[in-house]
């Protein structure tokens, strides 16, 4: 696997700032996302540890009727497994003090994905396995390694009418009825990047 090289001026490992300076974008339909760019610092080091010491799996899935290689690396810890690095625990438990009179619940789960390079991407999708498809809730996704446009369209297809590039440490939120009512996508580019790691934090029953 390629591996990006972290910044020889990210040496402080990974710590966590406010979370006062995020930004929210209402998307209508009672859909919004929060950003906070450069939430994690220390971000390129975590990467190369999760990157090499993840127990990744490669995925197939059927298709159209045909069974096919899920474009990324993934790897899930349930509620009550310990996460991979101590920072992304304090991460998870930042978020629900902060999120807390508008999730109700904590976060319990953390799913990673690993896009390698350029080829690896996710389609259009929501979190709509489980409560996500009745019900108003939250998905934080913190982005390390080289950023990707994270895109957004209205559930029904269409072109993305959002774009937020993400990676180093940038943290988007989606909330209120952003996994029922749109839809989110990382797109295959053919342009040199490098590796990027998303942590998604969802509470129970939501995937």
């Amino acid at each position: 696997m390629h591996h990006q090289q972290a910044s020889l001026f990210d040496t402080s490992g990974p710590g966590l700032g406010g979370l006062a300076a995020v930004h929210r974008t209402r998307l209508g339909d009672g859909a919004w996302i929060d950003t906070l760019p450069g939430w994690l610092t220390g971000a390129d080091d975590l990467f190369e540890r999760l990157a090499t010491e993840v127990p990744w799996r490669a995925e197939r899935r059927l298709m159209y009727d045909n069974v096919v290689a899920v474009p990324r690396l993934l790897a899930h810890y349930g509620a009550g497994e310990p996460l991979p690095d101590p920072v992304l625990e304090r991460a998870r438990d930042a978020l629900g003090a902060y999120y807390a009179a508008e999730l109700g619940e904590p976060f319990t789960t953390a799913g990673l994905c690993y896009y390698r390079d350029g080829r690896d991407s996710v389609a259009w999708h929501g979190d709509r396995t489980g409560r996500g498809s009745t019900r108003d809730t939250l998905v934080a996704i913190l982005s390390l390694g080289e950023p990707r446009p994270l895109l957004l369209r209205p559930r029904g297809g269409g072109p993305a009418t959002v774009r937020r590039p993400l990676g180093h440490g940038d943290l988007i939120v989606m909330g209120g009825s952003c996994q029922r009512t749109w839809d989110h996508a990382i797109p295959k580019t053919r342009s040199a990047v490098g590796g990027r790691i998303s942590v998604q934090f969802r509470p129970h029953g939501v995937r």
